[in-house]
């Protein structure tokens, strides 16, 4: 296949989501949630949405083209440990490798089994050539390259068994929102999209707040009632009902609004139905505060995207095809193996 037919698959298959008939999503929603309960039906439409957004024709050829990608004589065989964190996470990885040329095997997270393996059974439809260039793994074993994602653990691991070989290998991440005090109501309920959405499971997903004072806090847990319903989900209930208990229990200073619990803290990662939040007084110094730490955050959301190199409130879960995981540009480092 040419590079011009691979992207024309991808860009097809954007547009088969986008048809998917209400009886052909409920199928897969229902496959989807049944192996993972986290990936609600409204989560998976908003998974989907985002690879029809990502899938655009004129977007896909205007990233392509910052690449040099002359035909492959020899495809390298690359290893592909997926997270399964939020619904098809590891899709982007998919599509590198197969867009550059090379072989992708694949390890599917077991969170994560139905939507990878949907996404390629449609894509081998449309161009059937992609049939010989994805293979589903249980061990990759002696592959000439590696993208692998996980956690700060899993990362060590992934060190010791891929170290050795070309590799991608990924650690935690996680967002946070800056407010100035400017913020309205409105303002609150769109950044309430980037702390709910996944219910907080993606390293795009905000875990923690700076504000300029505490009321802030307050006024952003006020605004957001509307989404209470995160309440309804039984894994999102049992996470808010133990950290409540455990902060209660040791008289933990703490902010609740009946679904979401905020506590003073200067660690980035708050757990589910837990977000983080921390004052600061001079914006330079929160900028020196934040470079320090910026191995640990994927993405800075804002009013406006007034913070430098941030996205708006309501953004976060709208990465583009060129946001890259952990910010290493992964068809670049394909583009190396060639």
């Amino acid at each position: 296949m040419t590079l011009q037919e691979r992207i024309g698959a991808f860009v097809a298959l954007g547009r088969r989501i986008d048809q998917l008939s209400d009886a052909e999503f409920e199928e897969l929603a229902f496959r989807a949630e049944n192996n993972n309960n986290w990936f609600t039906s409204d989560h998976v439409k908003l998974a989907l949405r985002g690879l029809v957004i990502m899938l655009d024709e004129e977007k896909m050829k205007s990233w392509i083209s910052r690449y040099d990608l002359s035909e492959v004589k020899k495809p390298k065989s690359i290893g592909v440990m997926m997270a399964g964190n939020i619904p098809a996470v590891g899709f982007h990885d998919l599509m590198m490798v197969l867009v550059s040329g090379h072989m992708a095997h694949v390890k599917l997270s077991s969170a994560d089994q139905v939507l990878i393996k949907w996404l390629v059974r449609e894509l081998v439809e449309i161009a059937p050539d992609f049939a010989k260039q994805v293979v589903f793994e249980e061990m990759l074993k002696a592959k000439d390259a590696y993208i692998a994602t996980g956690s700060d653990n899993s990362a060590r691991y992934f060190n010791y068994y891929f170290g050795k070989y070309p590799s991608v290998i990924r650690k935690n991440r996680t967002s946070v929102a800056v407010l100035d005090g400017s913020e309205t109501a409105e303002d609150y309920v769109e950044l309430a999209k980037d702390v709910f959405q996944y219910f907080g499971l993606g390293c795009r997903s905000v875990s923690k707040l700076y504000v300029r004072d505490e009321a802030q806090v307050n006024d952003f847990l006020t605004a957001i009632e509307g989404y209470n319903f995160v309440f309804s989900h039984h894994k999102y209930l049992n996470n808010y009902e133990y950290n409540k208990s455990i902060y209660l229990i040791n008289g933990d200073a703490h902010l609740d609004n009946g679904f979401l619990l905020c506590k003073q803290s200067e660690e980035l990662v708050s757990p589910v139905a837990v977000l983080y939040f921390e004052t600061f007084d001079d914006v330079e110094k929160l900028k020196e505060l934040l470079e320090n730490q910026s191995e640990k955050i994927q993405c800075i959301v804002s009013k406006g995207a007034w913070y430098p190199l941030s996205v708006g409130f309501g953004e976060a879960q709208q990465p583009a095809v060129d946001d890259y995981a952990d910010h290493v540009d992964t068809m670049a480092f394909l583009q190396e193996l060639r």
